[in-house]
């Protein structure tokens, strides 16, 4: 069976400075991976900020293209989509969630409105009834319903709540996969778990994947089927995700699994830079 997402020996790199003293920045460095079609599944990617795993998360997307190997969705070359017909297809398919949800919807926009626009770009939908039932199911699946966000502001809800529903509006396409980076990292502590146990739900009522990405090793181990661990780049560590979160062995796992990281990314940046001196391990560069 062909796999939903085959990623073979990717690499992406930046050219940064100036004339005359140009270097490349070596961002994502031959990273591989899979994940099975018939097997919905949640795999993490772990590290801190300039591991290179948000620059792996928009190739995937298709937001950036890779300087060399290949990434294949459902057997499609993902950086040979250019056309708007395939590339609906492929959104559709293939769904991202931000990490701030405050930022991901306009405060002068009702929420409603990105539910809708969805549901008529992505389902052709153009009867208002039929609209509203493919916002409402879509809000039903994370415990919300199309009463209680019709007409209303993000700035009349919380954290979670957004971003709760920025999960329905991905779910109306009827992805097979979602792309989520560092979703709970802006949620507050008492709400960041209810996300965390709506991906496991999403995957085992609705069979869809979710690649989930995050610094936060306790959500991670939590509710991880695989991971990989990246640093500079390159995967360091990769398995079963008790296996590898339980009991790492890279010197760089270690120092993750040993610093208490909070869910800003910039801050556990500061902590991971003074494990990683302890380590003897380089620290990491943006990417």
């Amino acid at each position: 069976m062909t796999p939903l997402l085959e990623l073979n020996n990717v690499n992406k790199d930046y050219a940064i400075g100036g004339f005359l003293d140009r270097s490349t920045l070596h961002a994502v460095k031959d990273v591989s991976f899979t994940l099975d079609a018939d097997k919905p599944e949640i795999f993490t990617i772990v590290g801190e900020s300039g591991s290179g795993k948000t620059t792996t998360a928009r190739m995937i997307l298709g937001n950036e293209t890779p300087t060399s190997g290949s990434l294949r969705f459902m057997g499609q070359d993902i950086a040979a989509i250019r056309n708007r017909g395939e590339r609906l297809k492929f959104m559709a398919k293939a769904q991202p969630i931000f990490q701030n949800p405050f930022e991901a919807f306009n405060p002068l926009t009702t929420l409603d409105y990105y539910l809708f626009s969805t549901a008529r770009r992505f389902l052709g939908l153009k009867d208002k009834a039929d609209v509203d039932a493919a916002a409402d199911k879509s809000l039903q699946h994370v415990g919300l319903s199309l009463a209680e966000v019709r007409g209303r502001y993000s700035h009349e809800l919380s954290g979670g709540q957004l971003q709760r529903i920025a999960v329905a509006r991905a779910l109306i396409p009827g992805p097979r996969l979602i792309v989520a980076d560092e979703p709970v990292s802006m949620v507050d502590a008492s709400l960041r778990m209810s996300i965390v146990n709506l991906f496991r739900e999403l995957r085992d009522t609705l069979g869809v994947s979710i690649i989930y990405i995050t610094h936060d090793l306790s959500t991670a181990f939590y509710i991880s089927d695989r991971v990989i661990i990246m640093h500079r780049g390159e995967v360091v560590e990769g398995g079963d995700a008790k296996t590898v979160l339980g009991s790492p062995s890279h010197a760089y796992s270690k120092a993750l699994r040993n610093a208490v990281l909070p869910p800003d990314p910039v801050a556990a940046r500061a902590i991971i830079e003074a494990k990683l001196a302890e380590a003897n391990l380089s620290g990491p560069r943006d990417a």
